[in-house]
């Protein structure tokens, strides 16, 4: 069975360049770990205070990821050369979700909610976003 195994196991955000992008991805995640500092704040269940600290923790993480593929896979230099800001809002956005997992403070919760609303101002901005994005503002 070992002739069959691959040498070496690789992952990535889907199996192919899919071509499907919206922060709408990390804002969902990003909302699960505010509420989730908000179920945490207003019990005084022990248990469920350690479950919610778990699913945050979880959450921020999936948010950096999200994150990451949104700044890695859609955004390109020229959208660099036009919002240039763009590199600054990732790196305060991906610092935001690390804070939020080491805290259950809800007004850090809702500093990485709001970072991700930058980076959703610009995505939305692009001629891109109009092809690939999911969610676009109403």
């Amino acid at each position: 069975m070992g002739l069959f195994r691959p040498k070496q196991v690789v992952y990535a955000h889907c199996d192919l360049f899919c071509g499907v992008y919206d922060p709408a991805q990390a804002k969902i995640e990003a909302m699960s770990v505010l509420k989730a500092c908000e179920k945490f704040a207003a019990s005084d269940d022990e248990v469920f205070r350690q479950r919610a600290v778990l699913i945050k923790e979880e959450r921020a993480e999936m948010v950096k990821h999200h994150l990451g593929v949104l700044w890695t896979d859609f955004f390109k230099p020229h959208h660099v050369e036009a919002f240039p800001a763009l590199h600054d809002l990732f790196w305060k956005a991906i610092k935001a979700a690390g804070d939020a997992k080491k805290s259950t403070d809800i007004e850090v919760a809702k500093q990485l909610v709001e970072a991700i609303d930058d980076i959703a101002a610009v995505f939305w901005q692009t001629e891109e976003s109009k092809t690939v994005g999911v969610y676009p503002p109403a």
